[in-house]
């Protein structure tokens, strides 16, 4: 479901750093503090962040348990053509959903005179249902609850537009967004429940649960490239080193002293540099670590100052969020969502981001040992991922469904857990460039959502971006004719 310049000055917006609020995964993602987020919801990043609140089911597959818990939702009509227009359901992901985002999706709107509503996640944000996060009563956080969420608010929204519309029986054409754990949501909803839309765009879908991901720091390697993976080689190999002797002031030299399990550190410093990659910002991390590199300066020392200025400084990335003593805080914060995420990794989907055998970038020490510590100690006894019943469920790459597009960015990580390969119903696109990121098509690369209108212009190779975007309006456009037998043609 994390970016960069150093040496030369680093000017990021606001805007890149909110995509990464939205869309990501906590280790591995980086969540932004409550503190950007506010200021965030008071500019024209959303469409709008007016809360309006759903009562939803808490088990769905309980025919005993009838309790309900509120759930806060987003509507964004300015561009809805009424009453037979589209409506566009927008999945929030593993963060606190602030509002319906200013990005590509509002284009798409205006294009196809649509409505746009956005649930938030269960337990996310403001919609958790209960006043504890402890392991048991985390027992309904699953994307197979959250699924059912989706379908249930789906059908009251649009009998709730039916009742104001005065009418019965009207179904809207609804298409799903979704963009990383909420492009899996996306394609899932469309797996699960065809009958409620006329297709989905699954973005950066991670849609294959994978027990031991080592894909993610190979392509970390590939996306760095030889000059530029092997001083971040070398960088680890110092700091394995220095683990041993002066483990104190090595995490002090990287503002990180807090982290006193060594693998939560070197997890902090791994995703130190994941983030350059996944969201669209190389040159920010490899310009000035090859250049210390050929100057003969102390390497740690320049991954020390990048991880302070850039990922911590610029990026706004709390320490804490890596340390388990944060993790087992069963306290309900609305800015808060490590601990949430992290159950559904320990618990359905797994991705351990763990060292390759051979040629490496992240410390070995980050290995499948340190994952299940981490399940066993912040979650307690019997907590394992079965990811193997959730790929039997939703079939992993082998999804079958159909009307369904799959987008991912090149450089990105997590497009090895996504479905790359193109087959009936279902086309996926690889998005090609220097800088071309995680949900690259819903925003821009780098991440920023400072354009309304989405341009690509900030993108390595904007035509690359584009051409997609317009792969994906004919899409959109002839799944929703099928839909409803009418062609939305004022494109």
């Amino acid at each position: 479901m994390g970016t960069m310049r150093l040496l030369k000055p680093l000017v990021v917006s606001v805007s890149s750093l909110f995509f990464v609020a939205l869309s990501g995964f906590a280790h591995g993602f980086v969540m932004t503090p409550r503190s950007l987020i506010n200021r965030l919801s008071q500019s024209s990043y959303y469409l709008t962040t007016k809360e309006l609140w759903f009562d939803q089911t808490l088990d769905h597959y309980s025919p005993y348990d009838h309790r309900q818990f509120k759930q806060r939702y987003y509507e964004f009509l300015d561009y809805f053509q009424v009453p037979d227009g589209p409506i566009f359901l927008k999945i929030c992901g593993e963060s606190s959903c602030n509002g319906i985002s200013n990005d590509y999706l509002g284009v798409l709107a205006k294009k196809f005179g649509a409505a746009v509503v956005s649930l938030e996640h269960r337990y996310y944000g403001k919609s958790s249902p209960f006043k504890s996060h402890t392991t048991e009563n985390l027992k309904y956080l699953s994307s197979k609850q959250a699924l059912f969420d989706l379908a249930v608010f789906r059908q009251w929204y649009q009998e709730s537009l039916n009742l104001k519309r005065n009418r019965t029986g009207v179904d809207n054409s609804w298409f799903v967004f979704g963009v990383s754990y909420s492009g899996a949501l996306s394609a899932w909803f469309r797996l699960k429940f065809p009958h409620l839309t006329c297709g989905s765009l699954a973005s950066s879908a991670v849609v294959h649960a994978v027990y031991n991901y080592t894909d993610y720091d190979k392509q970390v390697g590939e996306s760095a490239g030889p000059e530029c993976k092997a001083v971040l080689q070398e960088i680890t190999e110092l700091v394995d080193r220095s683990l041993e002797t002066n483990k104190k002031e090595l995490k002090k030299q990287f503002g990180a002293a807090e982290l006193e399990i060594d693998g939560d550190f070197l997890y902090f410093l791994a995703d130190a540099a994941v983030v350059a990659f996944q969201y669209g910002h190389p040159d920010a991390l490899c310009t000035p670590l090859v250049e210390a590199k050929k100057a003969g300066v102390d390497l740690v020392a320049a991954y020390a100052k990048y991880v302070k200025e850039y990922f911590i400084g610029t990026f706004c990335v709390s320490v804490e969020t890596y340390n388990q003593k944060h993790l087992k805080n069963t306290a309900v914060k609305e800015g808060s969502s490590d601990r949430l995420w992290w159950f559904q990794v320990c618990t359905e989907v797994a991705y351990f981001q763990v060292a390759p055998s051979n040629d490496t970038v992240r410390s070995s020490k980050i290995d499948t040992k340190y994952h299940l510590d981490l399940c066993k100690n912040v979650f307690g006894e019997g907590i394992y991922p079965e990811v193997d019943v959730t790929n039997i469920y939703y079939g992993g790459t082998n999804i079958a469904g159909s009307k369904i597009i799959f987008t991912n960015g090149s450089q990105d990580p997590w497009r090895h857990a996504s479905k790359q390969t193109s087959s009936p119903g279902m086309p996926s696109y690889i998005i090609t460039c220097h800088n071309c990121g995680h949900g690259i098509d819903m925003r821009e690369c780098p991440q920023s959502v400072s354009s309304i209108e989405g341009n690509a212009q900030s993108c390595n190779i904007p035509d690359a971006v584009n051409k997609v975007r317009q792969k994906m309006i004919e899409h959109i456009n002839l799944w929703l004719s099928e839909c409803k037998g009418l062609g939305w043609h004022s494109m």
